[in-house]
């Protein structure tokens, strides 16, 4: 019952809890001074942890004890806040009668504002009260830490000798806290009415540091739970933080009296469960009735469901048990049904009935999946990305030859130079596409015969490719062999794996790439490229060739046609010159001198055809005096006038 000091005549020295308030509040906080120490230790360890080694085991393991450590370090400080107000009231301080300073008048409009201000801050602080803000940070930070080292993608990996010094503190860490536990817990809870709370926060603790050590103790590289187990550790002191938090933020909706006996905030629902047995029944209830005052030990429905509850119980699990024998088989899959562990029937797709389990059990094998798979993967192949439709093309869809792929096969081939025999090295993509057999038969070999299909695919098939890829030569599978590869690969393959009665049907056998190494693809470019250029050059050679050849066909063809249209042209000439002089001959032996005469008459014609040219006859005039000609030129007079004027230039005789 809380304690009232408004009320007159309330005892309060004579209550065994406020007697002892003094050594109680000693000793939480020596408690809480020393537990606090060791989870900032564990924080700082931690820190350096993630700096060099943010992928090993001691980095959850570690932030969650520490975490676990704070959450109980909340508690203690809690109760420390109801120990410290029993004390003052145990020993009040002697009244003084308070004195008004009167405000300086010097003091400036800063000074009054940063009074004000705290005298705002110093009111909103006694409205929340110190214990609700130091249990939400210490929440706040616990949750903090538990999700910057929540990684359930962390890999297995051995810690060595420090896993065994690690354990064995974390057990010694526990033990102490055990003895702790059992102390608070042995408190009456009239001398010590927050004690019990305490204990259920110590078990958190102590569950917490044992979990720890077993992870530390079963810790290789083989095995992944230890490393899963250290990680879920957190989720224990992150509830109980949780539920801190919560009842923190809550409280504030809550007046606070300073004549009223404050409780225990860091009370928690889920540390009152770490009980044995478990009675998380009864927990509730006696939540219930202290918080609401509700008894639900007075509702006869909740006195029968206990007392029907193990029969009923009994009957779900017993039925649960029976419908183990009910096998649903999907579309896509097959059953094979093994009763008392010996394989009797394939079921098909649908619903069958047999023995329950482990008496009969269906182990399921698929229907007609397709498969593709890969000859070669990368030891830590990255996760498939979706790639958008409009983006960029993946770096997957990159197949030159410089870029290496992950899927990529290196293989030895045999070479030829010159007489000389040597191997050379080519990557290949080479995928199958293949399914379990659709027989019953099949189904039986793939389940039984193979532990692995994908790797009894992938093995059989590398050996089958070093056989095969021994005797090829790279022109040969960069041309003519590359057509019918798949199909003799796949054949082979196919084979080997029904000599092994697998149940593996090979559908499709897909040469993805073959070329060489991506560190020698700049030389094979090289070599392609000098054979590119000496076959250019050749033919250009030869074009040259032929073309000088052609030149001088031609001009050998139009000197030889020339030469005959000369000729062809003086013969004509001669020709001509021939029959005239004899046809100038008969006319001159038949007319005589008058066809000398037209003869000349004709040429002077002939020679004088543009010249301008005025003929007189001597015969004129009858005188002996030459004739005369008037080489006069007659022109308009510059000035018009009646009467014309008319110059003579000279006479020529």
């Amino acid at each position: 019952m809380q304690v009232d000091l408004e009320v007159e005549g309330t005892p309060v020295t004579g209550l065994p809890r406020f007697q002892q308030a003094a050594m109680q509040g000693r000793r939480l906080r020596r408690w809480a001074i020393g537990l606090g120490g060791l989870a900032g230790a564990g924080w700082v360890l931690a820190f350096f942890v993630g700096l060099f080694a943010p992928q090993s085991l001691w980095l959850p393991l570690l932030v969650n004890q520490s975490a676990a450590l704070l959450v109980l370090v909340a508690g203690l400080q809690s109760a420390w806040w109801v120990a410290r107000w029993r004390e003052r009231v145990m020993t009040p301080l002697a009244s003084n009668s308070p004195t008004v300073e009167e405000p300086s008048a010097a003091q400036g409009w800063y000074e009054q504002l940063l009074e004000r201000v705290s005298q705002r801050s110093l009111h909103w602080l006694g409205q929340i009260g110190a214990a609700t803000l130091w249990l939400g940070g210490w929440a706040m930070l616990v949750l903090l830490g538990i999700e910057q080292a929540w990684n359930l993608a962390l890999p297995a990996a051995a810690v060595g000798l420090s896993a065994t010094v690690g354990a064995v503190m974390a057990l010694l860490l526990a033990f102490a806290l055990l003895v702790l536990e059992r102390h608070l817990a042995q408190e009456s809870p009239a001398q010590w009415p927050e004690a019990g709370a305490l204990a259920q926060l110590t078990r958190v603790v102590i569950i917490t540091l044992v979990l720890g050590a077993l992870c530390l103790l079963f810790a290789s590289e083989s095995a992944v739970w230890p490393v899963r187990v250290a990680v879920l550790t957190g989720i224990l002191p992150g509830l109980v933080a949780i539920e801190l938090l919560l009842r923190a933020v809550l409280s504030l909706f809550s007046p606070r009296r300073e004549q009223l006996e404050p409780t225990l905030l860091a009370r928690t629902f889920i540390a009152d469960l770490l009980r044995w047995p478990p009675q998380p029944l009864l927990a509730l209830q006696h939540e219930l009735h202290n918080r609401f005052g509700i008894d639900l030990r007075q509702i006869w429905a909740f006195s029968y469901m206990r007392r029907a509850f193990l029969p009923v119980l009994a009957l779900v699990v017993g039925l649960g048990w029976l419908l183990t024998g009910i096998h649903e088989i999907p579309l896509q899959g097959r059953g094979i049904y093994e009763r008392f562990g010996k394989p009797v029937q394939v079921f098909a797709p649908g619903l069958h009935v047999g023995l329950p389990w482990p008496l009969g059990r269906v182990l399921n094998v698929e229907n007609g999946v397709v498969h593709e798979l890969a000859t070669s993967v990368g030891e830590n192949p990255a996760p498939v990305q979706p790639d958008p439709a409009e983006g960029p093309a993946p770096m997957t869809a990159n197949r030159l030859w410089d870029a290496s792929h992950v899927n990529d096969k290196s293989q030895v081939i045999a070479s030829s130079r010159g007489e000389q025999q040597s191997f050379q090295i080519v990557n290949m993509d080479v995928r199958f596409v293949y399914r379990i057999g659709l027989s019953d038969q099949a189904a039986l070999a793939a389940t039984y015969n193979s532990a692995d299909v994908p790797t009894l695919i992938r093995s059989t098939a590398s050996r089958i490719l070093v056989h095969d890829f021994a005797s090829r030569t790279l022109d040969g599978l960069l041309g003519t062999d590359r057509i019918g590869l798949g199909d003799q690969i796949g054949r082979a393959v196919q084979n080997d794996l029904q000599k092994l009665d697998s149940g593996v049907e090979i559908l499709a056998t897909v040469v993805e790439a073959i070329h060489p190494p991506a560190g020698a693809a700049n030389a094979y470019h090289s070599v392609q490229a000098a054979q590119i250029g000496a076959q250019a050059l050749i033919a250009r050679e030869r074009g040259a060739a032929a073309e000088a050849s052609n030149q001088a066909q031609l001009q050998a063809s139009l000197a030889r046609d020339q030469a005959s249209a000369n000729a062809r042209e003086i013969n004509a000439s001669a020709q001509a010159a021939e029959l005239k002089f004899t046809a100038e001959q008969k006319a001159y032996a038949s007319a005589g001198q008058a066809f000398v005469l037209e003869q000349y008459l004709s040429q002077l014609s002939q020679g004088l055809s543009k010249a301008k040219l005025l003929v007189l006859d001597h015969r004129l005039g009858g005188s002996s005096n030459a004739p005369t000609i008037d080489l006069r030129t007659f022109t308009l007079p510059a000035d018009p006038s009646p009467a014309r004027t008319t110059a003579q230039p000279g006479v020529a005789h």
